[in-house]
C-alpha cells in the first residue's frame, strides 16, 4: 500500500458514504458478544479513518486500532475531538503498523477488519503472517471477524470507470483486473477545490488481491483457528453465487 490514501485520506469518509458503517458496526458487535469469552478489548486491523474503531468504543469496548497509513490515522485521531466521544473507557489507541508485522502490548478478546482491508495484502506470505499474528494476539475463545471482496466482484471491475463527487471533491476510479496475478488495480485521480477556487489534482494506485474462500479457510486453519465460517455480507447465511463481499468468522479454541 505504498502511498495509498496519502491524498485520499481527507476525502475518504465523504467518498465512502455507501460503506454502511452503522449496520457493519452493529453486525460486528452482535457477533463479538456471541463469543465464548466476555469481549472487553478489540483490535481494529486496517482501521482506516477509524469509523468502526470509534463505533466500537462508543459501545463500551476498549479499542486498539492499527493502520499502515499515517494520513488515515491522522483523520481517525481527529474524530476524537468531537464532543460526543466521551465515555467510561479510554479512547481508541491508534498505532501505525503494517498488518503482517503487527505487535501488541497485550492480547485482545476480539479482532475485526472491515471494508476489504485484507484484500490489500496481495502476497500469500503477508496474509498468512497477518492471520498468524491475529491468532497470536487473540485470547483463547476470541473471534477474528473480517470481510473481503470476492473474486467475482474484483474480476467484474475490469475495465470499469467510476465517478464519485462530494462537496469540493471529484474522484475518478479506473479499474483493471489481472487474471495472472489475481489482482485488481485502481488508478485514482482526485480533484479537490482549493480555497482560491482552483482545482488541485492528485493521483494514487491501489491493488487488491482476489483470495478464494478455499484459500482463506486454508490460511486461517494453518494459522491455528479451530472454526472458520464464511457467510454473505452482513449475514449468517451461506454466500450467494453472486456475492460481492464475504463476512468471515474465525474462532480461537478455548484453552
Amino acid at each position: 500500500m505504498n502511498g495509498a490514501y496519502a491524498s485520499l485520506s481527507g476525502s475518504y469518509d465523504g467518498l465512502m458514504k455507501d460503506g454502511n458503517y452503522a449496520a457493519r458496526a452493529a453486525f460486528l458487535v452482535k457477533r463479538l458478544r456471541e463469543s465464548a469469552i466476555p469481549v472487553k478489548t478489540v483490535l481494529d486491523l486496517g482501521c482506516g479513518t477509524g469509523v468502526i474503531a470509534w463505533a466500537l468504543y462508543r459501545r463500551g469496548f476498549r479499542v486498539i486500532a492499527s493502520d499502515i497509513s499515517e494520513e488515515m490515522l491522522t483523520e481517525a485521531v481527529r474524530k476524537g475531538e468531537a464532543p460526543e466521544t466521551g465515555g467510561d473507557v479510554p479512547p481508541p489507541l491508534f498505532i501505525c503498523q503494517p498488518m503482517p508485522r503487527l505487535k501488541l502490548p497485550a492480547p485482545v478478546d476480539g479482532v475485526v477488519s472491515t471494508l476489504d482491508s485484507l484484500n490489500y495484502l496481495t502476497r500469500e506470505r503477508d496474509i498468512r503472517e497477518t492471520f498468524r499474528r491475529a491468532y497470536r494476539y487473540l485470547n483463547p475463545g476470541g473471534r477474528f471477524l473480517f470481510d473481503a471482496n470476492t473474486p467475482r466482484r474484483l474480476r467484474s471491475m475490469d475495465g470499469q470507470t467510476y465517478l464519485d463527487e462530494t462537496d469540493g471533491n471529484f474522484c475518478v476510479w479506473r479499474t483493471f483486473f489481472s487474471e495472472k496475478k489475481q489482482t485488481c488495480l485502481w488508478q485514482v485521480d482526485l480533484f479537490r477545490l482549493r480555497p482560491d477556487g482552483a482545482w488541485e489534482r492528485s493521483f494514487e494506485e491501489h491493488r487488491e488481491r482476489a483470495w478464494s474462500a478455499e484459500q482463506l479457510r486454508e490460511f486461517l486453519r494453518d494459522a491455528g483457528f479451530s472454526r472458520v465460517e464464511i457467510t454473505g455480507d452482513l449475514s449468517r447465511k451461506p454466500p450467494a453465487n453472486d456475492e460481492v463481499r464475504w463476512n468471515v468468522l474465525a474462532e480461537k479454541e478455548l484453552a
